[in-house]
């Protein structure tokens, strides 16, 4: 990563490591603070937990779908506006929570949130560096993306802290100024929408490199040069096999992040619960960053087999629940998991398709996965009511998604279009 002795540091990692503050802030004050807002907004007597719970639900799903509006904008203007657009409408949806006092109102603002987190999310944060990197770009991606797990070991507990001092009232109203200003200042100062706006070569690469690379191309206007549309994608049974394998492998992700907490507390005392619902997090910073150096080792397919393998392998081994350090290393392995699943499926498809039309085909697969991730929690929920109020029989179905991931992702083969 770091630049020669010499030699100046490749812009490309000031966006990488923008783009990880930002993610910070965008996961932190969404993904990771719904339990946060959901449990204030139960209290209003208009709908309790249950009722407030399917606003989750309508977040990822919204988003999904909002994320074919980004992708369009992004590819057709400067992604930063995506991005400040959609911090804007998240911090308004944060500063309206307070003013919620029906139904109708929690889901469309929830919907409003959705469609601000997808704006200023994963779908301009992926189109960046790939746009960026090449050569580096899982290195630069596990950098940007450690953001998504910072967002939960920084900021979720700051606003535990803010809304039990301050009051839902006031806190969160603060939460979405935070929101804005840990967006638009980061993106507006260090994001550019490619190296060939800044007259720069992708990776930093020497105009030498690139003429060996592609001799007959001319030098490289990243986001236009390479890769195939997303009619020519769609074609192929490896798009789909990503796509469909990415409901499910989401499904259980998500669904298992959701509940570790109670499935924890169901076995653990008090104070083993607080250290173990830590290790997620942690491990999926770690795995990460591992993750981004082993891609560059072994061949991205069979690490993203093998990572898929270790999620539904964690979450029966949590299932099962044995004693207490069998916990601690389900839940080690799955935060592993974790950080890397949601790192290699922008590394996947820009891999085998490009940057031609990355936006559109990444928010395609985004927003199938959506259901998945909106599913996957809800899922749960019902089985361990089903069960007994017990947890091995909800993880035994989140590990059972992740199987059946794992099968899809395989049957989809490899991408045989050369581009």
């Amino acid at each position: 990563m770091p630049a020669a002795k010499g030699e100046e540091l490749y812009y490309g990692w000031k966006v990488a490591f923008a783009l990880l503050g930002i993610l910070t802030f965008t996961s932190g004050l969404s993904f990771y603070n719904h339990s946060i807002y959901l449990n204030a907004l139960a209290s209003n007597p208009a709908f309790d937990i249950r009722i407030a719970s399917y606003a989750v639900s309508i977040f990822f799903l919204s988003g999904g779908f909002a994320g074919l509006m980004v992708a369009k904008l992004i590819q057709d203007y400067d992604p930063r506006l995506a991005i400040c657009l959609g911090a804007i409408i998240a911090g308004i949806a944060l500063c309206l929570f307070p003013r919620i006092s029906s139904v109708w109102q929690l889901y469309s603002t929830y919907a409003l949130f959705g469609v601000g987190f997808a704006g200023s999310g994963l779908i301009p944060a992926t189109t960046l560096v790939t746009r960026w990197f090449q050569k580096r770009r899982a290195v630069a991606l596990s950098i940007a993306s450690t953001g998504l797990s910072l967002g939960g070991v920084v900021i979720t507990p700051i606003s535990v802290l803010m809304v039990s001092s301050l009051g839902f009232d006031l806190a969160a109203p603060l939460l979405g100024l935070i929101y804005v200003v840990g967006v638009i200042p980061a993106a507006l100062i260090f994001l550019r929408p490619s190296p060939a706006s800044m007259g720069l070569r992708v990776d930093g690469a020497s105009a030498q490199d690139l003429a060996d690379a592609q001799p007959s191309k001319g030098p490289i206007d990243v986001g236009s040069v390479d890769g195939v549309s997303f009619k020519m994608a769609r074609q192929g049974r490896f798009f789909w096999g990503i796509a469909c394998a990415y409901v499910f492998l989401m499904m259980a992700q998500v669904g298992g992040i959701s509940h570790q907490y109670g499935l924890v507390k169901e076995q653990l005392t008090a104070a083993e619960t607080a250290f173990a619902v830590a290790i997620v997090p942690v491990a999926s910073i770690i795995g990460r960053l591992l993750g981004g150096w082993m891609v560059g080792q072994i061949p991205i397919r069979v690490f993203a087999i093998t990572m898929m393998a270790v999620q539904a392998l964690s979450l029966g081994i949590l299932a099962l629940g044995f004693s207490e350090y069998s916990l601690y290393l389900g839940l080690a392995l799955f935060g592993a998991s974790v950080g890397n699943l949601l790192m290699l499926q922008p590394l996947l498809i820009a891999d085998a398709f490009g940057l031609k039309d990355y936006p559109r085909i990444f928010s395609i697969c985004n927003l199938l996965s959506s259901w998945g991730t909106a599913i996957g929690p809800a899922l749960l929920g019902y089985a361990y009511t089903v069960n007994g109020n017990l947890y091995s029989l909800p993880y035994w179905l989140a590990s059972g998604a992740g199987a059946l991931g794992l099968l899809l992702f395989i049957s989809g083969g490899k991408w045989k279009h050369k581009h």
